[in-house]
């Protein structure tokens, strides 16, 4: 098993809450080695559990890395893109800007989301008129997806 399976495994041990979950978690190659632990929650997160969570990681981590590192647990920013279905349930709502495989990108907000696919209510432009249509859209054809806030 990779450092990178290890720490997913370690992290997933110390999620005692159901509501939070493991994002994602990169390993940097540079000296001294960076781990980056993504969390999240079906209704947030806070700054305390992912300090309590950093410290069991951690505590594990020391054990299996000789080398010097720095761990890091956060949550999702917003130049982060939803990868999984629970990320985009809990934006159900919000405004979306989806990239997709065939890169196109469309701008709307999730009504809808199922074990394939999203729904949403997208704007479209044709000519000076913008139009709202509801668009399925399944998530292969999804290349990433970022929450969009407006500061109207």
């Amino acid at each position: 098993m990779d450092l990178k399976e290890k720490i997913k495994e370690l992290t997933l041990a110390c999620l005692t809450n159901p509501a939070h979950f493991l994002v994602d978690v990169i390993v940097s190659k540079h000296r001294p080695m960076k781990f980056t632990v993504i969390l999240d929650g079906d209704s947030g997160i806070t700054i305390d559990d992912c300090a309590l969570v950093s410290r069991a990681v951690n505590e594990s981590l020391e054990s299996l890395v000789e080398d010097q590192y720095a761990l890091e647990v956060s949550t999702p920013g917003l130049d982060h893109p939803l990868k999984l279905n629970r990320q985009y349930a809990k934006n159900k709502g919000r405004k979306l800007k989806v990239h997709l495989t065939n890169k196109t990108i469309v701008l709307g907000v999730l009504e809808q989301v199922e074990v394939e696919k999203i729904v949403i209510e997208a704007e479209i432009k044709e000519g000076k008129k913008t139009e709202i249509k509801a668009m399925e859209i399944p998530f292969a054809e999804i290349e990433k997806a970022f929450v969009t806030v407006s500061f109207k």
